[in-house]
């Protein structure tokens, strides 16, 4: 098995590509080794020292380390894992996901609509391949609010992202927008 790793914008994140489906459809992010306790990938991932956050896109996982760890240490721990992992034929994720609910008036249904399929083609791929993920939370008043995951999650340049990408383009978009804002959960 041959697994890539690409750097992402964020230095502290780094992302692996197994060369297979890690989550196929969806994604999961894990914020904290308590947090991982359905996902045996995770929970083996955070059992390494250094490893802060990990999150499962489509067909990569992106580690995000901590401030004293180097990703020369540990870099090969997190390719033994992932590979062992893959070679016993363990899942990646067991049981349900407890989706957060989204904040929408039923009023805006339309507007959401829209606003989700600009983020699913334009936005959410882009974002995929720096390592991470930008999920809906919530439309209300004008305000779109999205939660980071994955190496957008911290980045130094999320924060410019959201502001001068996202909203700019949803703003063009969908005139009912007015701001976007992170949301942590």
């Amino acid at each position: 098995m041959f697994i890539e790793t690409e750097g992402t914008p964020n230095p502290s994140t780094l992302k692996f590509l197994p060369g297979r489906d890690v989550m196929g459809a969806g994604t999961a992010d894990f914020a904290y080794a308590d947090a991982a306790g359905r996902s045996p990938l995770a929970t083996a991932l955070f059992a390494l020292p250094g490893v802060a956050r990990v999150f499962l896109g489509g067909d990569f996982i992106t580690i995000t380390k901590s401030g004293l760890a180097t990703w020369q240490a540990l870099k090969p721990q997190v390719l033994g894992v992932i590979m062992e992992h893959f070679v016993a034929g363990l899942p990646v994720i067991e049981g349900a996901d407890d989706e957060a609910a989204e904040d929408v008036s039923p009023d805006d249904a339309e507007v959401v609509a829209q606003i989700k399929e600009l983020l699913d083609t334009r936005v959410r791929p882009a974002v995929a391949g720096d390592g991470g993920d930008i999920v809906f939370r919530g439309f209300r008043d004008g305000v779109v609010k999205l939660h980071m995951q994955g190496a957008c999650s911290g980045c130094p340049s999320s924060t410019a992202t959201l502001k001068h990408g996202i909203e700019n383009m949803l703003r063009h978009y969908v005139p009912e927008v007015i701001a976007v804002e992170q949301v942590m959960a």
